[in-house]
């Protein structure tokens, strides 16, 4: 049976949604809305660049802090299918739901294979926190969709220098974004800060399979 993914609501349109405050520093740009609640400081704004409209405090952001709460609860609870621990780097996962019941590391490059699948979801949970290695990557191979990649993180995450990184944060605590770190997917703080630095965001919708046309 495929894995459900995780609906995450409104906030499926924001790409940085924090609880505290979101700071940046440098020539950020981030393709989405951003948002904070129940915090309202929102700085760095320029020099960096949002494509999408900002919520600062607002009855949206906090529409969207509650539907994180529930996607957060949901990625939560899913059943495990597998376990990870330590550093998962240089490895190659198929799709399904990995518990960590500790912190969680990526160093080199993390494969996610959808098989050909392209509704193919990839659960993470892990019960402490997240951080990845410079110059670390995740790749999708094989019909694998960012909008299916999903990070439930019981602490904190922290993005290394120049890393690329491809899914949704969904963190309890604060998320980091070092220097020049790109994602291609959300970065979604619950109660903390989102601390950006010269960092590319891209919000990522899933692509509709493509119906029967005909060329006749």
């Amino acid at each position: 049976m495929a894995q459900p993914t995780v609906n995450l609501g409104t906030a499926t349109g924001f790409a940085v949604l924090a609880g505290s405050t979101i700071t940046n520093t440098g020539s950020t740009t981030i393709a989405g809305d951003v948002g904070v609640f129940p915090g309202t400081a929102i700085t760095g704004f320029p020099p960096g660049i949002i494509t999408g409209t900002t919520h600062a405090g607002d009855i949206v952001a906090q529409q969207a802090k509650t539907d994180l709460v529930t996607a957060y609860n949901n990625a939560a609870g899913q059943t495990p299918t597998g376990t990870v621990s330590g550093d998962i780097g240089g490895q190659t996962l198929t799709p399904g739901v990995y518990n960590s019941t500790s912190s969680l590391g990526i160093t080199g490059v993390l494969t996610l294979n959808a098989q050909g699948d392209p509704n193919a979801v990839f659960i993470f949970q892990i019960a402490s926190t997240l951080t990845t290695a410079s110059a670390s990557s995740v790749v999708l191979i094989n019909g694998a969709q960012a909008c299916n990649v999903f990070w439930q993180i019981g602490s904190s995450a922290t993005l290394g220098t120049g890393s690329s990184f491809q899914g949704t944060i969904l963190a309890l605590a604060s998320i980091t974004a070092t220097t020049s770190v790109s994602v291609n997917g959300r970065l979604l703080a619950r109660n903390g800060a989102v601390t950006l630095d010269t960092n590319i965001i891209t919000i990522t919708i899933c692509a509709q399979p493509m119906r029967g046309i005909s060329l006749w």
